[in-house]
């Protein structure tokens, strides 16, 4: 299910799923390029670390359950809690699975991503993925500035 090699260049907007349920496969994947995403698929937990750690993804979708049989035994979400924050500001990470209520905030906060979505919304995904993108670029937004600000005052610790 691994996606051979496809270069990404600077105009792309690249996005990864890392999913183990097809039906949910394929609608995260039309959601996404509906949305102009360039979408790769990761098929275990080293090719998806493997491909985060070589392209900045704008959105990352990972099941609950990728590669797992609980989310305990979820590597990649596990690699991804463990992340410094500038490691993975880059990417809009989306948690996606049955456990969750979407889009409660401490349920995210918890598992270390920017938006939980549950399966039974999958008949909203493009929506909320636009939901979830828009937020998180308008936070990222005011700590830039806010950062901008730090740094020319020269106040760098």
């Amino acid at each position: 299910m691994t996606d051979k090699f496809d270069f990404v260049s600077t105009t792309d907007r690249p996005a990864m799923l890392a999913f183990s349920t097809p039906e949910w496969l394929e609608a995260a994947r039309t959601a996404l390029q509906e949305l102009g995403y360039k979408v790769h698929t990761a098929a275990t937990h080293s090719d998806f670390l493997i491909r985060f750690s070589q392209v900045h993804y704008q959105v990352v979708i990972v099941e609950e359950l990728f590669a797992a049989n609980t989310v305990d035994e979820n590597v990649t979400l596990k690699t991804l809690r463990n992340m410094t924050a500038s490691q993975r500001r880059h990417a809009t990470i989306i948690l996606f699975g049955d456990s969750f209520q979407t889009f409660t905030p401490m349920q995210a906060f918890r598992e270390s991503v920017h938006a939980v979505i549950n399966s039974s919304e999958l008949f909203l995904l493009k929506q909320l993925i636009e939901k979830v993108v828009a937020d998180n670029a308008l936070f990222l937004q005011s700590f830039g500035e806010v950062e901008s600000r730090i740094y020319a005052s020269g106040s760098r610790r």
